[in-house]
């Protein structure tokens, strides 16, 4: 496990970025992933829902399998190397020692096996006609979208309904992807205010007119990652960590971040709020963001 506090482990909202900017940024190959103690939570629930229905969660085009076999390579190297108490490799077998499994790493595609060893959804991004598109995926944890809606769509396809896309944000991300370097990985953060804790959403985000104050607020922040592969092609990770509003009355520096959060809603257009469900209550969030400073 890491070595890192539970909660609140990336703040974006601190002034270090503004919402709905890019905000790439260079990554450590090191601290590619992330682990904690949520670990065994994540895994069972990808279990869960893969056993439910599989298409829900993974999503193919067949001539992807090598790099997906390149991407589970990847982390049955790393893993047992960055975080040695708590993967174990046995063999063809990967043991998550936490989580007290033992996942075999061949008999199925091996970006789904990829998958099942860490809390990180995996999209594997292809070059093509139109662009880079989403060609392979395992993804358990989307905020407010579905594989089934988004599988096969190039970036400018998988943006539509994001504010300001296409005039400020789909050239520069086009020649981030273009350009990117196998051996340098990029970063960033992705954040918004959800009415549960709940891992998987989706469905559109719970609209917060019924939320019980800042209590029943919880942010839902997503860590994002790309990488080249040998391939050519892009992996992008997607990690959810998700902390409540109310545990900022306890933490050394909640006051700071809940004037952050108020000071980036407020700041946000009337198509952005709309966009994060916030229209009808910015302001009693932001009421609830004062009286914890």
């Amino acid at each position: 496990m890491t070595g890192k506090p539970p909660g609140f482990v990336h703040t974006p909202y601190d002034g270090s970025s503004k919402p709905f900017t890019i905000g790439m940024s260079k990554l450590d190959p090191n601290e590619w992933i992330e682990v904690d103690e949520h670990l065994p939570r994540y895994l069972d629930e990808k279990d869960r829902l893969l056993a439910e229905d599989r298409e829900q969660v993974f999503r193919e085009e067949i001539e992807t399998r090598d790099a997906q076999a390149e991407v589970l390579g990847m982390l049955a190297d790393y893993l047992p190397a960055r975080f040695p108490q708590t993967y174990r490799r046995d063999g063809s077998a990967i043991e998550i020692v936490p989580a007290q499994r033992r996942v075999a790493l061949e008999g199925d595609a091996p970006l789904l096996t990829a998958a099942r060893l860490v809390q990180e959804d995996l999209v594997l991004m292809r070059n093509g006609e139109g662009g880079y598109r989403f060609a392979a995926g395992f993804v358990a944890f989307p905020s407010s979208w579905s594989i089934k809606e988004k599988f096969g769509k190039t970036l400018d396809g998988l943006h539509t309904t994001v504010p300001g896309y296409a005039d400020l944000m789909a050239g520069r991300i086009a020649r981030i992807f273009d350009h990117l370097k196998a051996d340098q990985p990029v970063a960033r953060f992705g954040w918004s205010l959800y009415a549960d804790d709940d891992l998987t959403h989706r469905a559109p985000r719970p609209r917060p007119e019924g939320w019980p104050g800042e209590v029943g607020a919880f942010i839902r922040l997503e860590r994002q990652t790309l990488r080249r592969l040998t391939t050519g092609d892009i992996l992008f990770t997607i990690r959810i960590h998700i902390d409540p509003i109310a545990a900022l009355r306890n933490h050394k520096d909640g006051a700071q971040l809940a004037a952050g959060i108020k000071a980036d809603i407020l700041g946000l257009s009337e198509s952005q709020l709309s966009y994060r469900g916030l229209v009808q209550s910015r302001d009693r969030i932001a009421a609830a963001l004062d009286a914890i400073g």
